[in-house]
C-alpha cells in the first residue's frame, strides 16, 4: 500500500485540492479531498489521469528524422512510405523491441500511460513467418514491460497491396497474413500479454484487406478493440470510391458495423455526412496531428465532429516526435490554421481550450483501448503529477494549469508519472531511461 498526497487533482467529479490518493495492489483504493498530509506521504504537485496513446508503430521512432530530405518534387506519404519499407528492411526482434522501449520511455515522460501499439511487422526479414508466429509481438510486450506503460496490442491483418485484394509488394513481405495464419498469431500474441496488457485486432485498412477478409477476422477481437486506418490520403478516397464506388469510411459505416469497439485512425478526409455518421456511431476517431503534419496528410474536420458528439482519442503514430501536449495542442493550432480564428476547440460550457482537449482525449483514448481510466476508486493509478513550480504553470490553477501545461510549458512540466501504481517516472525522467537510451541507440548506430 501507498499514499500520494498532491496539492490538487484532477478527478473525476472535477478539480480538488490537497488530495490524498491511496493505491493497493496497483489500483486506486481511496481518495479523500482537503486533508493534510500524513508524515509518511511522498508528496507532489497536480495529479492528472495518465492519458492513452491510441496509434503507435513503435519500430518507427528509430527512423524518425531520416525522411526529412527532398527525395522528388511530388514528396509526400507514398514517397515517405518508401522509406519506412527500406528501414524496416533489416530490424530484428531484438531491434524492435529496443526502438520499441525508446518510444514507450517518451511516451511516459510525456503524459501517456497507455499504448495502442498497431503492430504488423510479423515476418522475418525474408517474409517468411518465425516458428513463433508471436515473435515480434513478443518484442513489443518486452518493450512495454522494459518500460512499465499499459499496453493494448492490436495485431495487424495485412494481406493485399491495394483495393479489390491487389497483390502486396515486395517492401510489405514483413507484414503479410492469411485468414488462419492470422488467428493463430492473434491466440500466440495473447498468450503473452501480461497483466493488464489487453488485445484488439487491427485490419490495417481497406487497401489491405477484402470485405470478406474483413468479416471473418472480426470475431478473434473477442469484444476487444478494433482499429483501423481510414481515410488518411486523399488517393487512397480516390481508389476506394474507383474499387467501391464509396469513400473508405462511407464504406465501413455501411458494410462494417462500426460501433463503439471501433476506432478509426485518421478519418481524415470526411464529407459532412460521413463526418455526422460517424460521431452518432459511437466510435472514436484516432487522431494524430503531429504525423498526419509531417506527412502531409490533412486536417480533421474535428470542430464539425465533436459538435455532432463525436469522440476522439489521441496517438503519435509514426512517433516522429513523441510528446502527449503537442499533439493536443497541434489539434487545436491545426483547426486555427484552417478557419483562421481561435479557441476553436472549446464552447461556453467549457471555455478552456485545455481542458476541453485533455476531457475529450481521456474519455476518448480509453473507449479506443478497452481501458478504464480517470482519478476515481477502483481505477488504476495510472497518474501524471506536473511540476507545480514550473515556470510556465506559476500562478495557475483549476483548467488554467492544463491550458498553460499544453500550449506553454515545453519540457520539464511533468515531474512524476505512475502507471498502475509503478513510478515510472522521476524527476521529469523515466527510471530506466539510461539503460533503454544505451540500448537503442547501441541499435540504431548498427543500422544506420
Amino acid at each position: 500500500m501507498a499514499h500520494l498526497w498532491f496539492e490538487g487533482a484532477l478527478l473525476e467529479e472535477g478539480w480538488a485540492s490537497r488530495v490524498r490518493i491511496q493505491i493497493l495492489d496497483g489500483v486506486i483504493a481511496s481518495i479523500e479531498s482537503e486533508v493534510s498530509p500524513q508524515p509518511a506521504d511522498a508528496r507532489h504537485g497536480v495529479a492528472l489521469p495518465g492519458l492513452c496513446n491510441v496509434h503507435s508503430h513503435g519500430f518507427q521512432r528509430g527512423m524518425a528524422g531520416l525522411s526529412e530530405r527532398r527525395g522528388r518534387p511530388d514528396d509526400d506519404f507514398w514517397s515517405w512510405r518508401e522509406v519506412m519499407y527500406r528501414f524496416l528492411d533489416r530490424l530484428t526482434p531484438d531491434d524492435i523491441a529496443a526502438i520499441t522501449a525508446q518510444a514507450y520511455v517518451e511516451m511516459l515522460e510525456s503524459g501517456f500511460t497507455r499504448v495502442g501499439e498497431f503492430h504488423y511487422l510479423h515476418n522475418d526479414v525474408d517474409g517468411r513467418a518465425y516458428a513463433d508466429p508471436a515473435e515480434t509481438a513478443g518484442a513489443i510486450v518486452a518493450a512495454a514491460e522494459a518500460s512499465g506503460i499499459g499496453l493494448t496490442l492490436l495485431p495487424v491483418f495485412y494481406a493485399h497491396g491495394d483495393f479489390g485484394g491487389a497483390a502486396p509488394a515486395p517492401g510489405q513481405r514483413r507484414f503479410l497474413s492469411d485468414r488462419d495464419s492470422f488467428a493463430r498469431l492473434v491466440e500466440a500474441s495473447r498468450a503473452k500479454l501480461p497483466g493488464d496488457a489487453l488485445l484488439g485486432i487491427a485490419p490495417h485498412s481497406l487497401r489491405a484487406v477484402t470485405p470478406g477478409e474483413l468479416h471473418a477476422i472480426l470475431p478473434l477481437a473477442e469484444g476487444g478493440p478494433i482499429h483501423i486506418h481510414a481515410a488518411e490520403q486523399m488517393k487512397e478516397v480516390e481508389a476506394c470510391i474507383a474499387w467501391s464506388g464509396a469513400r473508405p469510411v462511407e464504406w465501413l459505416l455501411v458494410n462494417a458495423q462500426v460501433d463503439a469497439r471501433w476506432c478509426l485512425i485518421h478519418s481524415t478526409h470526411l464529407t459532412d455526412r460521413e463526418c455526422d455518421r460517424l460521431a452518432a456511431s459511437g466510435a472514436v476517431a484516432g487522431l494524430c496531428p503531429v504525423t498526419e503534419a509531417n506527412l502531409g496528410d490533412g486536417i480533421f474536420p474535428t470542430i464539425r465532429y465533436l459538435e455532432a458528439g463525436g469522440r476522439i482519442g489521441m496517438g503519435t503514430d509514426s512517433n516522429i516526435l513523441i510528446d502527449a501536449p503537442g499533439e493536443l495542442r497541434a489539434l487545436e493550432y491545426s483547426q486555427r490554421l484552417a478557419h483562421r480564428r481561435r479557441a476553436l476547440l472549446a464552447d461556453e460550457a467549457v471555455p478552456s481550450v485545455g481542458r476541453s482537449l485533455f476531457d475529450a482525449t481521456l474519455a476518448g483514448g480509453g473507449r479506443a483501448l478497452g481501458a478504464t481510466g480517470g482519478l476515481l476508486a477502483g481505477a488504476p493509478a495510472d497518474i501524471v503529477a506536473l511540476d507545480a513550480q514550473h515556470p510556465a504553470l506559476a500562478g495557475a490553477d483549476g483548467d488554467k494549469l492544463l491550458d498553460a501545461w499544453i500550449f506553454a510549458a515545453r519540457h520539464g512540466a511533468v515531474e512524476s508519472v505512475w502507471r498502475s501504481g509503478r513510478k515510472c517516472v522521476s524527476g521529469g525522467r523515466h527510471v530506466a531511461a539510461e539503460a533503454v537510451a544505451r540500448r537503442y541507440r547501441a541499435t540504431v548506430a548498427a543500422l544506420a
